[in-house]
């Protein structure tokens, strides 16, 4: 069994000698506990409930949840850096709390990209077929000169070395949003560097509110959203109808000042379509679309 945090922390309490309202302890444990006669509840209304018996609660905590020390437990529970083996020390069992073991992000480039990470030089630059996954996240600092370019889906992310003639004027290294649940990670870490941000998505309302609502809402005037020159031509010529019509807005068109992601609004809006990203993996195609050599 797995004692929650907040009831070990009343727990303690009581341990402690403190008196707490009988009706802030609803969890099944305290009535078990005073069928045991291990604490005490006076009367029926407005009751608080104080410890009988220290020893016994101990020996209790010990049989039912592995538990030696609550102290010990709840400042584990707590921390920051916990890993299974502390909740193993502690209680016996893993799962205690939840822990997401793979913190961290995938990064992708084709070129060379110099970084510090724990304090060494590190060069990155994945073989082909293979990413690097950054965990230690918290430490991983890219030149200043590189742009973060976030990839919005992971087919996008695959393949850059396709889409390079995207990105002719800047240094980039890709950063995957997916898996979703890591995105956080993510934000946390453009938060702690100083370089541009860069966000390539679907050209659609679901793309730019993922790009207003969790980067640009953060990072201010660091993050901006890469909107092709022929954009408009292209979501008038291959744009997806059902892309417009299953979407709704969820972001207020009023607050934005970007003059490009306006033209981009009005575009879907227009031409009633909306446009995958992916279409830019197959650069032939595109340029031949547009006419382009």
């Amino acid at each position: 069994m797995i004692l929650p945090l907040n009831i070990a922390e009343k727990l303690l309490q009581l341990l402690n000698g403190d008196k707490i309202p009988a009706s802030k302890l609803n969890h099944s444990i305290f009535q078990e506990l005073i069928l045991e006669g291990i604490i005490h509840k006076p009367g029926k209304i407005r009751s608080t409930i104080q410890i009988i018996d220290r020893q016994q609660l101990k020996l209790f905590l010990m049989n039912h949840y592995a538990i030696d020390d609550l102290s010990i437990y709840i400042e584990t529970l707590k921390s920051e850096s916990l890993i299974r083996a502390d909740l193993v020390a502690v209680a016996t069992d893993s799962k205690v709390r939840y822990l997401r073991t793979f913190k961290g992000f995938l990064v992708n480039c084709y070129s060379p990209l110099n970084a510090t990470l724990n304090n060494e030089e590190v060069s990155m630059y994945p073989h082909e077929g293979t990413f690097n996954f950054i965990y230690d996240f918290e430490n991983f600092i890219p030149d200043k000169d590189i742009t973060i370019v976030g990839i919005e889906n992971p087919e996008n992310f695959r393949h850059i070395e396709r889409q390079k003639y995207l990105f002719k004027n800047i240094n980039p290294l890709f950063v995957s949003r997916y898996p979703q649940y890591q995105s956080k990670d993510l934000i946390r870490w453009l938060l702690s560097i100083p370089n541009n941000y860069l966000h390539f998505g679907d050209f659609d309302f679901a793309g730019i509110s993922i790009f207003l609502n969790e980067f640009k809402k953060h990072l201010g005037s660091r993050a901006n959203l890469f909107i092709p020159d022929d954009i408009d031509n292209l979501i008038r010529k291959i744009g997806s109808k059902k892309r417009y019509d299953d979407q709704r807005l969820n972001f207020d068109p009023e607050s934005i000042e970007d003059r490009n992601i306006l033209h981009l609004i009005d575009s879907i809006h227009r031409y009633k379509k909306g446009l995958d990203h992916e279409i830019f993996i197959k650069e032939g195609y595109i340029s031949e679309l547009l006419n382009i050599k």
